[in-house]
């Protein structure tokens, strides 16, 4: 099968360390990526700085360059449009390919919040548009593991999960200049969306218009809740912001973003879960008590209990896993405690650790196992339905 003809919208010259850069390129780039995938063209803010990208990643000249997402979307010898913008501006992005019927690989959030997500929904609907979310936490290798353990039945039927985490910007005070959107609930990316998004626990009941309930990684392992209630809570509204090239505060600015979501509901019964099985998870921003680990995830069953622990932090998709993350099983009745292992595949290993989930995204997409294997836009718009009514809870004015 010839290679997909991928373009990239975002990969910036000037941002080397992006998640686009980072996450998505060196698989993209290497030589089992380029057996699959070819970079036929990008996509930035002008003309001029697509063709700056091209050369500062080394890509192959022919690479056309686009200064417009609708000149892109009208190429049409391009197959998967990859969009790694910042998420209030993914749908205006992403709109013309999606509508043009070109695959697309959206980051997560899909969109700045649920009427725009609705939208590119339904114009895939219309064009048969197939589609992939990051929201990759689900291929991880310890969740994969995770979940095994439970169909396995090593513990029994799930009785109640608790998730404790820290997170979603690496100081519970400070952010970099360049995130200062994070305390904007009204552009979508933020610890609640981006962090406790990528770690909630829960797939909806009955997701709108989506092929899969499972499209994150606890909710891919418990499955579905239901009765959820939650408790937002804003701790530290005045955020100094840091210049990234100096480390010197600079400004602050005051966030009307949640720094602290609890939520507990109730398992819906299952293979592996018992009716009534309640799950509370705790997910805060920043640091965790010092030298305590950044998750902690239980899974109490009947005859045993698991637990999960990663030190650093709960994004089990991407960078916790430049620090230990353990597996291990507690049996009731011999009252013993087994390591459980966990390992990437070799080809895995010679990616970077932020790109080593997306590659897996990207190799079950090129294998045609679209629907259900991998997170769709229908899947995203179901996770920001979730989101939509828990943020409905919190009352901005203060």
């Amino acid at each position: 099968m010839a290679p997909i003809r991928t373009a990239i919208v975002g990969l910036s010259a000037s941002a080397i360390t992006s998640w686009a850069s980072s996450a998505h390129l060196p698989y993209l780039l290497s030589a089992r990526g380029r057996a699959k995938y070819t970079i036929v063209a990008l996509c930035n803010s002008s003309v001029d700085a697509a063709k700056r990208a091209i050369a500062t990643y080394k890509l192959a000249p022919e690479t056309r360059a686009y200064g417009d997402p609708q000149a892109l979307a009208d190429d049409e010898d391009i197959d998967l449009v990859v969009c790694c913008t910042r998420v209030d501006v993914h749908h205006q992005t992403i709109l013309p390919s999606v509508k043009a019927g070109k695959s697309v690989f959206v980051e997560w959030p899909l969109a700045q919040d649920v009427a725009h997500a609705q939208e590119l929904v339904a114009a895939a609907d219309a064009s048969g548009s197939r589609s992939l979310v990051g929201l990759q936490g689900r291929v991880s290798p310890a969740v994969a593991q995770l979940r095994q353990l439970l169909h396995q039945r090593r513990i029994g039927k799930v009785l109640s999960s608790e998730v404790k985490a820290f997170g979603g910007s690496l100081d519970r005070q400070l952010l970099s200049s360049g995130l200062k959107y994070f305390t904007d609930l009204d552009v979508g990316g933020n610890i609640v969306t981006i962090g406790f998004g990528h770690c909630e626990i829960w797939g909806p009941a009955t997701p709108p218009q989506s092929r899969s309930t499972d499209n994150c990684a606890y909710s891919h392992v418990l499955g579905d809740l239901t009765d959820v209630r939650a408790r937002l809570q804003l701790q530290r509204p005045e955020v100094k912001l840091r210049d990234a090239s100096t480390g010197q505060v600079t400004d602050w600015t005051r966030s009307d973003v949640p720094d602290l979501v609890i939520a507990i509901g109730v398992l819906t019964a299952s293979d592996i879960a018992q009716e009534g099985a309640t799950v509370l998870v705790s997910f805060r921003r920043g640091q965790p008590f010092l030298r305590s680990p950044g998750l902690v995830w239980t899974v109490n069953g009947e005859k045993g209990e698991i637990r999960l622990v990663a030190q650093g932090g709960p994004t089990l998709h991407s960078s916790t896993y430049t620090e230990p993350v353990t597996l291990e099983v507690h049996d009731f009745q011999s009252d013993t405690v087994e390591p459980v292992g966990w390992s990437w595949d070799e080809w895995q290993t010679e990616l970077p650790i932020n790109g080593r989930s997306i590659a897996t995204l990207y190799d079950l997409f090129a294998e045609g196992k679209a629907d259900g294997a991998v997170p769709s836009i229908e899947d995203a718009l179901a996770r920001h339905v979730q989101l939509e009514k828990l943020l409905q809870t919190w009352p901005r004015s203060r």
